[in-house]
């Protein structure tokens, strides 16, 4: 054996009931902080809320399928459960209660991150906050806090804290800390200014100012301003205005955001 070796001896290998029981745990626990925070209490959306099937509208469907989600959690909880119990006799190895909760915050994680891709975007079966127009924004703000860095965390923690020394602390964290922060100050920043109807309009290379017309009468608003290039425009929606079928008429990039705004700014002659 090297001296290496000895000085620092590999850590007891924990059994992959007790990592499951773990993942299965997280994920579990999960659900049920996305059914109750977000179904019941916050009540921002339910589980079918994003279908326009008329069948669904019925807000007896809707509760029911909520509570058959809460089923299924409970089911894989229990199946967690079980693994946890079969596995109680090494739960007391250095080291095991650590690779548990590690692995219930990556399980945590990766259910929010499901959630994200699969229901947010793939399915489209509800949105995180369904009474807001940048619904996309709070999807990825959700996706980052509650599915990557918890994710993360887990993952960083099962590493034993990167052999416990400071040095390897900052190796991980730092890297971590500083994607995370870009992740969640990009959507941010992104955010309209509040009460804004106005959108900047990037139109096509070409476009016509009689097919700019026709853009702003089908969305029934109304010009504010336009660059001397004649590309980019200023176009008041209106409360509740929709900005999409200006894609339709030749627009390349709509946004009521502060932060394309600086970035038109070589248009001008």
């Amino acid at each position: 054996m090297s001296a290496a070796s000895a000085t620092h001896p590999s850590p007891t290998p924990v059994p992959s009931g007790l990592s499951w029981a773990g993942y299965l745990l997280g994920f579990g626990l999960g659900g049920f902080f996305d059914g109750i925070l977000l179904h019941q209490v916050l009540q921002w959306h339910h589980l079918l809320t994003g279908l326009e099937a008329p069948a669904f509208r019925d807000i007896r469907v809707q509760i029911l399928a909520d509570g058959l989600f809460h089923a299924l959690m409970y089911v894989i909880a229990m199946g967690g459960l079980l693994l946890l119990w079969r596995s109680r006799r090494v739960f007391a190895e250095p080291g095991a209660d650590r690779r548990l909760f590690a692995n219930a915050l990556i399980g945590f994680g990766a259910w929010h991150m499901l959630d994200g891709v699969l229901s947010h975007w793939i399915l489209g079966i509800h949105r995180i906050r369904m009474d807001v127009e940048n619904k996309l924004v709070w999807d990825l703000l959700w996706f980052v806090v509650f599915g990557v860095a918890v994710a993360a965390a887990g993952w960083w923690l099962r590493r034993g804290g990167s052999d416990g020394g400071a040095g390897g602390v900052r190796k991980v964290v730092t890297p971590v800390a500083l994607a995370l922060a870009v992740l969640v100050a990009g959507p941010t920043a992104a955010l309209p200014p509040p009460g804004v109807t106005t959108v900047m309009v990037l139109f096509k290379p070409g476009t016509t100012l009689p097919a700019v017309l026709e853009a702003v009468v089908a969305v029934d608003g109304r010009t504010v301003w336009n660059d001397p290039s004649g590309q980019l425009w200023a176009i008041d929606l209106g409360a509740g205005g929709n900005p999409m079928p200006l894609y339709r008429h030749g627009a390349m990039l709509v946004s009521n955001a502060l932060l394309p705004v600086g970035c038109f700014n070589w248009f001008r002659s």
